[in-house]
């Protein structure tokens, strides 16, 4: 009898295996209506999109193929240079300074904050910093309008408390809107990454910090021996969700400047808006949008394998 069950035993084995891998695969049916509408809204239209950069079209008739022609025309485009060099000041204010200002606001309010006061305290202020992110953009972008217009509410406070040698329209000079928009940027990001930093720091050990407070450090030696190493995985996170949102930031700058005065404030996708709606050139439009697409992908890559090595130094993976 011990001999028949040794044999019985590993021909049992491949069908237990069968109907695991059975269902495995009923669990890739559920992929299915995701894959189907990833198809239908991401892949089919940029495909057609890819279609029409090598085209030439109105939008009206039928487009007429030229190639490349219209790739070789965005590298002697100073407009799409200026777009882009605007990029960078955009990732600036919605990457670089929102991540190092929210760094620093989430572990006050965890660290110092939560702990000497109550934690609605802190939970409180976290919702203040994010409630930028909840409002609709073109209202964001009315009200800032009206606080930066000549005759806004930023004038305005500027000659009340006598310093109306400093009223500026600021949107409307080409040295100034920049900046101003990147001010609104960072007002508008800084909480995403306060509101994500914040959640980290929920699953560090406390006792790290307790037992680092008793053995006399300070708040910057937490931060920057604890809270740092704690959260690297979020900040890969901060770093390239808001660095697509940057790349392919839209609605601020349709609401505040529509790309002026001068293109100061143009950036690749409303100039690839503007070119597609207003001058009708489809086909390049369609150009500055892949070449966009390609630069997100390219960033996109660039920083998981980033995260990877990281993780894979720590010993994570």
């Amino acid at each position: 009898m011990a001999s028949l069950d040794t044999v019985d035993a590993p021909a049992r084995k491949p069908a237990g295996r069968r109907r695991r891998s059975g269902s495995d695969a009923g669990y890739w049916l559920y992929l299915l209506p995701g894959a189907v509408l990833f198809l239908l809204v991401i892949g089919g239209p940029l495909v057609y999109t890819g279609y029409l950069s090598l085209t030439k079209w109105s939008g009206v008739g039928d487009p007429t193929f030229i190639g490349l022609d219209n790739y070789r025309d965005l590298l002697t485009d100073d407009v799409f240079w200026t777009s882009f060099q605007n990029t960078v000041a955009m990732i600036i204010a919605m990457v670089v300074l929102p991540t190092l200002i929210g760094l620093v606001l989430a572990a006050v309010l965890f660290d110092t904050i939560g702990r000497r006061f109550r934690p609605r305290t802190a939970a409180a202020l976290r919702a203040a910093f994010y409630l930028p992110q909840v409002l609709p953009v073109v209202v964001a972008g009315i009200v800032w309008g009206w606080i930066l217009r000549p005759d806004g509410a930023l004038n305005g406070l500027l000659d009340a408390v006598g310093l109306g040698s400093l009223t500026h329209d600021w949107l409307g000079d080409p040295n100034t809107a920049l900046p101003a928009v990147m001010a609104v940027m960072i007002w508008v990001q800084l909480g995403y990454p306060v509101v994500v930093f914040m959640a980290a720091l929920e699953r560090v050990n406390p006792e790290l910090y307790e037992a680092a407070e008793i053995d006399g450090a300070g708040w910057f030696r937490r931060f920057r021996a604890i809270t740092l190493p704690q959260i690297r995985p979020e900040t890969f996170v901060v770093g390239l969700t808001c660095t697509i949102a940057a790349m392919k930031v839209f609605g601020p700058i349709f609401a505040l400047t529509r790309g002026g005065p001068e293109n100061a404030t143009n950036v690749p996708s409303y100039f690839a808006y503007f070119t597609f709606f207003k001058r009708l050139q489809v086909g390049y439009g369609s150009a500055i949008s892949m070449v966009l697409t390609l630069i997100i992908v390219v960033v996109a890559v660039l920083f998981i394998r980033a995260q990877n090595r990281a993780e894979r130094r720590d010993g994570v993976l």
